[in-house]
Parts: C-alpha cells; sequence; structure tokens
C-alpha cells in the first residue's frame, strides 16, 4: 500500500523518518556510492579542495543551527573557528617546542572533541547576553566577539605563534593511520577526502535527528514568533543558549579540521571575511535547511576554484592584485555579494530551494503548471 502512496504514512514513526521516502533513500545511497567513486578518480589537488568543503559544510550547519533554525543572527563564527583551530593545534602540538603551547596528543577523537567542547564553552559563555537580544543588536555583539578574538589571536604569541608566523596545524591521527602524510594505499589527499566525507556525514546526521527534536521545533517556535514560543511553554532562554552552544561546537570541530589541509593557521584569517564567507553559505545554500547547508559549503568552496580559471578566458580579468584590471579576488568578492543579493531577492530559499522546484516539477510531470 506504501510502495503505491508513498505520501502515505501509517504511523508518525514512519513520518518522522530521516529518508522517509523511496526517492530519499535512492538518492541518498547514489550520492554515498559516488562519494565513495570519486578518490579514485579526481585528482588529488582536486580532493583537497573537496575536503575542504566538507569541513566548511559542518562549520555552516553548525551556523544553520542557530541562525536558520533558531533566528539569533551571529556574525561570530570565525571567533568560535578561532578557538577550535587552536585548541586542536595546542592539544596536538610538539610538547618540547620551546616557542608554542603544546600536549603532543595526536589522536583525532581527543582533540576534535576538545575544540567542539571549548568553542562550545564559549558560546555558552556568550549565549545569556544573546538570549537577551535579536536582530542587528545580536549581530554587532557577535561581531564584538571577532575583533576581541583578532586582537587576542594576534598577541598570545605562545598559542598562535604570531602574525606572519603562525603555528602548524593539528596532527591528524587516528588507530596509528597518520591522515597527513602520503600512504601505501592511498594518498594525503585520499585519506583526508574519505575521514573529512565521513564526519561531514556522522555531524549532518547528528544536526538532522536535533531539529526534528523537540528541542528543534522549540527553536522554530522561538524563531518564528519568541513571545508566542513563551506564551505556549517554550523556554525562551534556554533553548537560544542551546542554539548557540550547538553551534559554536559545530564551529569549533570545523575550525579545528579545516586547517589540516593546510597543515598551517594563521592569526589573522579569522577575521571578518571568514564570517561572511559562513553567511554566505547559508543565505545561498539555504536558510534553516542541512542539505542547505552542505550545498552553500560546496557551492562557496568551489567558486574560487572556478574563477581561478577566469584569467585564462576573459582578458580584463588578471590572476593577481597587481596585474591591471580586475583581479580574481576582487572579482569573488563582488559574486558574493551579488549572489547573495540575488538569492534574497530571487530564491530566499537558495539552492535548496532550487531543488524542490526541479523535484515537485518532475513529481508532477506531464501536469507541471
Amino acid at each position: 500500500m506504501t510502495r503505491s502512496r508513498p505520501q502515505l504514512y501509517l504511523s508518525y514513526a514512519q513520518d518522522m523518518a530521516l529518508l522517509n521516502t523511496p526517492a530519499k533513500r535512492g538518492w541518498t545511497l547514489l550520492l554515498a556510492i559516488v562519494a565513495v567513486v570519486l578518490p579514485f578518480m579526481l585528482e588529488d589537488d582536486l580532493l583537497l579542495v573537496l575536503a575542504t568543503a566538507f569541513v566548511a559544510a559542518i562549520g555552516a550547519i553548525g551556523l544553520n543551527i542557530v541562525t536558520g533554525y533558531a533566528g539569533q543572527v551571529s556574525l561570530g563564527h570565525a571567533f568560535f573557528l578561532a578557538l577550535g583551530a587552536y585548541t586542536a593545534a595546542a592539544i596536538s602540538g610538539d610538547p618540547d617546542s620551546p616557542r608554542l603551547i603544546g600536549f603532543g596528543i595526536t589522536s583525532i577523537p581527543i582533540w576534535l572533541l576538545a575544540s567542539g567542547l571549548v568553542a562550545g564553552l564559549a558560546g555558552l559563555i556568550v549565549a545569556p547576553l544573546a538570549a537577551r537580544l535579536r536582530g542587528l543588536y545580536l549581530a554587532i555583539v557577535t561581531l564584538g566577539l571577532v575583533f576581541i578574538g583578532e586582537h587576542v589571536f594576534k598577541h598570545w604569541k605562545s598559542l598562535t605563534g604570531g602574525v606572519g608566523v603562525g603555528r602548524p596545524a593539528a596532527v591528524p591521527e587516528l588507530f596509528g593511520i597518520q591522515f597527513g602524510v602520503d600512504g601505501s594505499f592511498f594518498t594525503k589527499a585520499q585519506k583526508l577526502y574519505l575521514l573529512m566525507f565521513v564526519l561531514l556525514v556522522i555531524f549532518g546526521v547528528l544536526a538532522r535527528n536535533l531539529v526534528r527534536s523537540r528541542i528543534g521545533r522549540a527553536m522554530a517556535a522561538v524563531r518564528d514568533r519568541d513571545l508566542a514560543a513563551e506564551v505556549i511553554g517554550v523556554d525562551v532562554t534556554r533553548y537560544k543558549m542551546i542554539a548557540f552552544a550547538v553551534s559554536s561546537f559545530y564551529a569549533g570541530v570545523a575550525g579545528a579540521l579545516l586547517y589540516v589541509m593546510i597543515g598551517f593557521v594563521e592569526p589573522g584569517s579569522f577575521n571578518l571575511g571568514l564570517s561572511v564567507q559562513y553567511i554566505a553559505m547559508i543565505l545561498i545554500g539555504g536558510v534553516a535547511t542541512i542539505s542547505g547547508s552542505v550545498m552553500g559549503a560546496l557551492f562557496i568552496t568551489l567558486l574560487p576554484r572556478l574563477t581561478r580559471e577566469l584569467p585564462a578566458v576573459l582578458p580584463f580579468v588578471s590572476s593577481s592584485s597587481t596585474g591591471g584590471g580586475i583581479s580574481v579576488f576582487q572579482l569573488e568578492t563582488i559574486l558574493y555579494g551579488l549572489l547573495i543579493i540575488g538569492f534574497l531577492i530571487f530564491e530566499p530559499r537558495g539552492l535548496f530551494g532550487i531543488w524542490i522546484r526541479i523535484r515537485n516539477y518532475w513529481k508532477t510531470w506531464p501536469f507541471s503548471h
């Protein structure tokens, strides 16, 4: 009966299942197969870009939890990314280094969990302020975190190494397997790609389950109308704090992983521009959707890869800032702005909204009107 009528659910559990239609299960299986096969078909440099996009997606999911699902505008994501990056780098750093803090613990679960917890704790400390504010006032407070963080990270040289010097990123090691070097069967890029893909699936499923739970529904109620939510018994302050802490945890995890690909952490990189990039990811991908966060992160991370090819095609675009004309870096900044404006005006649901339109068109074809 359910095979002939896929939208008919015989129980609440069926309706709320993670993959509640055959089409979703089919697409998920197909994407998983493609993702596993890709490392054996693509060049290493492209695999590293995709691995970076997977990590960015974890951070974007975190920002979407607080901004998309709970309605709390945050511009402080770069600050929490930095906390995660430096916590991981310090825990796995060389304990014999005379210049930098290091504890020599290179196991991924330990430094990854610690990074998330430190960032989550910082988010929990800031959360009471966030719970009392909304809209632009909250955005300004979280923006202040970025500037405070920049100042602290630039001057705390035993942790960060200082501006222009930096420090090595966290060492990725699990059960004796070193992910940061080439191995006998897999290259460094292949190992990092598979590691980041698995971590994205884990954190994506956890976030999806969170937003489907009572906590997620309470966040949505607070986002839609906090006064009405309070009237029906939702503890608004509590759920705003939970959203902020969970979002910060995800940012800390993403920050710890993000610089593993580069192998180096520089304190000047955690600025307002980084926060704006994550805002762009969720606006372009789709606000209040986990899938949209992943789409937006892939789009924003792969965009520079495409713009780097433009100087060969368009003569007025130069590959460096001193080459005359418009540089690819300026072009990327302009594209970010145009895409955000364009999606807000024409498709507020972002890339996920476009996908929904396409899906609905083919579901009702040939009677799509």
